[in-house]
């Protein structure tokens, strides 16, 4: 963590509200416009003296107080900036496409839980198609709905949503991550059981409504994923993977 800027005192910052910016100058006052300003006046309508964070989505956080609020957003003393690093182990979504706004609240779920990056996954049962351009539309919701989850629960790392990928893509990234689970409602091992690591990568894959064919669990399996179940209820798919980000977070993140 740097030094607090020249004459100002490190407000307290519980509660404070999280900005997200492309770039977090190096400079003791900053200005947030555009519409994260205009949120921030209009909507959440802040004033001078209230302490905020803006952060670069990236892990750079700077701390501080707002100097004047008006129409062109935000002037923000800086009072401290600090480098916020990676939890461990590194958390990965597999999701394959759900229906409608499932997709985006799949997305919101998880950022909120602590996920590092969202793959969206055309599984074989999945009734959503992405196809020529729905694919960067697609990408584009669930990317924006990450970003907006972010700054809720106030997340100075947004999680990278990637590229559409295939079940022979996904099993390619599978091959290199240190722990990768299986969501089947008729696993006999419960996810409680699995011993998951405090460091590396870890990797859950969630199927469509229609469920995982046969061959994506032999696919998935020959490229070392575990087959688990959450519990005895079953999930949808929209929220399978959030539940078992938080029971993954109980066992390594929260303790």
């Amino acid at each position: 963590m740097s030094d607090p800027a020249a004459g100002g005192a490190r407000p307290a910052l519980d509660g404070a509200p999280l900005f997200l910016l492309d770039e977090v100058p190096d400079a003791p006052e900053l200005l947030v416009e555009g519409a994260e300003g205009r949120h921030a006046v209009e909507v959440l309508r802040l004033a001078a003296g209230e302490p905020v964070r803006v952060a670069d989505g990236r892990g750079t956080v700077a701390e501080g107080t707002v100097l004047h609020a008006g129409p062109a957003g935000l002037r923000v003393q800086v009072a401290a900036r600090l480098e916020v690093p990676p939890a461990e182990p590194e958390l990965w979504l597999v999701q394959a496409l759900p229906k409608g706004d499932r997709g985006p609240l799949a997305v919101e779920l998880a950022t909120e839980l602590g996920v590092d990056r969202i793959v969206p996954w055309a599984a074989s049962r999945c009734v959503t198609r992405w196809r020529d351009d729905r694919v960067e539309k697609g990408l584009a919701r669930w990317r924006a709905a990450a970003r907006a989850a972010s700054k809720q629960s106030r997340r100075p790392r947004v999680p990278e949503v990637a590229e559409l990928m295939t079940t022979r893509q996904v099993c390619g990234e599978l091959e290199d991550v240190d722990l990768a689970l299986v969501l089947h409602e008729q696993a006999r091992r419960p996810l409680a059981r699995v011993e998951v690591p405090a460091s590396g990568t870890v990797a859950v894959v969630v199927g469509p409504e229609g469920g995982l064919t046969d061959g994506e669990v032999v696919a998935l399996r020959a490229a070392g994923a575990q087959v688990v179940r959450l519990g005895p209820e079953v999930l949808r798919t929209s929220t399978a993977g959030a539940a078992a980000l938080a029971a993954l977070s109980v066992a390594t993140r929260w303790r």
